[in-house]
């Protein structure tokens, strides 16, 4: 019998699996938000839906919740680079915290004037909504394959990956006043917040760098380094948990120092917790909508709208309008910020800390929150891309990672040998072998032709189907990947026609190109370069995609190398973002 069960309950679970992966397809046929589908999903298997299971364990969802949050996190910080930190380190930590208290105060003064609770339970119900969710945000921006500005996205990815230490700490330190009649909001409030972001921030460091040193020097089997990496940021987030520090937050850094560091079988790493933590936003999000009890929502329907409204429509646009006043970010950033707010996972797991506290009215809150989220997944979510490309922030695809092949050489972990296709239509295909772009010490080793290895290959010149082989430090490859791939076709997007159909040399003067293109420079601006004129504009820090209009004429930064602009598009007599 035990047996029978036990097959039901793991056919059933892998149905499910099946269903997420396949209404993945339809999702984006139709731009559902795919957060969303698992969600609904999971309700129709729960107890008031055609599957009819009946689940109402709260601890095991917050075991199973907080469990997959990390997995979700540790992969976004794994696909965060290094480099978008100088951009958007200080705007994402500005909105992770001071962006959080605002948010988490105004929707708390909605909830207790709309639902006349008292106020303590109105802030209650604002921190558990407070802040924004990164399964939601990279499940999201993933899903829609937007490529946005680096500006924008990073600090969207950094701030959804580092919110959490303060809703957290709001809603446990709500929790604690309500339960146990704790009324000190000084001083002992601001050190346990301290302790939350010093503890994660520093076990984050300490665990990253440990890890990646493990990863460097330790001789595995190939299919170990992946689940050396996940147990080893799992361990990094249960002992930050334990010494009261934010284990979200250690979790995190730790995927941005692994995601940042050349490692052996780097490439095999990162498909290994993409899967992973597309299965853990599958397990989490079914498990929550068999949570719900759709027949118990009538009664929350209007006053969750109503909260939802506040958070979405003047909380979050307000906090992020003061958040980032001091980095002068440009109003369609800002706009789009405001918007990709997203409420997810998290405030549902936050959700249950009252009902794990043995607080009344748990429920209420439950169920509160789930519909506040759900209205966020429906409304926000579905709009993301649409509302990108309105604003104009979207840049044109990158191109595509052409598929190779990877052999690591056993005596020298830094090293790899990387087999490409010359496949037609690349930049690749009709080059002489010895003028390839190879930098950072590669080194062509061969060129097999029609399975054959030709001799001299420095002297070949590329054809269609060629296999270049290629000896190279190990998490060097991006140069070859430009030079070996096809750029993703779009029919939204031209490369052209949004950086412009002529390409200047940022060092060149604005006096010098006013002559020549007829437009007008303040008296002011005629000595700088375009370059300086760009920084000067963006606070300093400009971003590709940035954009610079003088009259008629648009410059567009194309190009960067380090934190140098290395190239401009220049646009002639066409209108686009200011």
């Amino acid at each position: 019998m035990a047996l029978e069960l036990t097959s039901q309950y793991i056919f059933g679970g892998a149905l499910l699996a099946l269903l997420c992966v396949f209404a993945s397809i339809l999702s984006r046929r139709f731009g559902a938000p795919l957060l969303l589908v698992f969600l609904v999903l999971g309700m129709l298997a729960g107890e008031d839906g055609p599957g009819g299971i009946k689940f109402d364990d709260f601890n095991l969802a917050f075991l199973f919740g907080n469990l997959a949050l990390a997995i979700i996190i540790f992969d976004g910080g794994l696909g965060t680079r290094r480099d978008t930190f100088r951009v958007s380190l200080r705007p994402a930590l500005s909105l992770a915290t001071v962006g959080v208290l605002i948010t988490a105060a105004l929707t708390g003064l909605a909830a207790h004037w709309i639902l006349k609770l008292p106020w303590q339970e109105g802030l209650l119900i604002g921190a558990i909504v407070g802040s924004t969710d990164a399964a939601a945000v990279f499940g999201l921006l993933r899903s829609a394959g937007l490529e946005l500005k680096e500006r924008t996205g990073a600090t969207l990815e950094i701030e959804s990956g580092s919110n959490d230490p303060m809703a957290i700490f709001l809603t446990l330190t709500l929790v604690q006043v309500m339960t146990l009649g704790d009324g000190d909001f000084g001083w002992p409030l601001l050190t346990e917040l301290a302790r939350q972001m010093g503890l994660g921030l520093v076990g984050g460091l300490a665990g990253g760098y440990l890890l990646a040193l493990l990863l460097q020097r330790l001789n595995l089997a190939v299919s170990m380094y992946p689940l050396l990496a996940m147990a080893g940021g799992l361990s990094v987030f249960g002992v930050t948990n334990l010494g009261g520090g934010s284990g979200f937050l250690a979790i995190y850094i730790v995927g941005v120092m692994i995601g940042n560091k050349p490692l052996p079988y780097g490439s095999d790493i990162h498909r290994f917790h993409d899967g992973m933590a597309w299965l853990s936003q599958i397990g989490m999000f079914l498990m929550l909508g068999l949570l719900i009890t759709p027949s118990n929502l009538p009664p929350i329907i209007l006053p969750a709208i109503a909260i939802a409204a506040v958070l979405i429509f003047v909380a979050r646009p307000l906090a992020v309008l003061l958040s980032l006043l001091p980095f002068r970010f440009p109003w369609r950033e800002q706009v789009f910020i405001g918007w990709c707010g997203l409420r997810g996972a998290v405030p549902i797991i936050l959700a249950l800390f009252p009902s794990l506290a043995g607080m009344e009215h748990t429920k209420t809150y439950f169920e509160l929150v789930f519909f506040v989220v759900f209205i966020s997944l429906v409304l926000q979510g579905w709009t993301i891309a649409p509302l990108a490309r309105w604003l104009q922030i979207e840049l044109p695809p990158p191109a595509r990672e052409p598929q190779h092949l990877v052999l690591k050489i056993p005596q020298y972990q830094d090293k790899e040998i990387l087999v490409y296709e010359a496949v037609p239509g690349s930049a690749a295909v009709g080059k002489k072998c010895k003028y390839l772009p190879l930098s950072d010490g590669a080194q062509l080793v061969g060129v097999v032709r029609q399975g054959i290895m030709l001799e001299d290959s420095q002297q070949q010149t590329l054809q269609a189907h060629d296999q270049a082989l290629i000896l190279a430090a190990t998490g060097t490859s991006a140069a070859l990947n430009r030079l070996f791939a096809l750029s993703a076709p779009t029919p939204r997007l031209d490369s052209a026609v949004f950086f412009g159909e002529f390409i200047i040399q940022p060092q060149s003067r604005l006096a010098e190109l006013s002559q020549l293109y007829g437009f007008t420079v303040e008296e002011k601006y005629q000595q700088l370069t375009i370059a300086e004129l760009i920084r000067e504009k963006f606070n300093g820090k400009p971003v590709i995609g940035d954009r610079v209009k003088l009259g008629s004429v648009q410059f567009v930064v194309r190009e960067f190398k380090g934190d140098e602009i290395t190239a401009v598009g220049l646009k002639l007599g066409q209108s686009g973002p200011g």
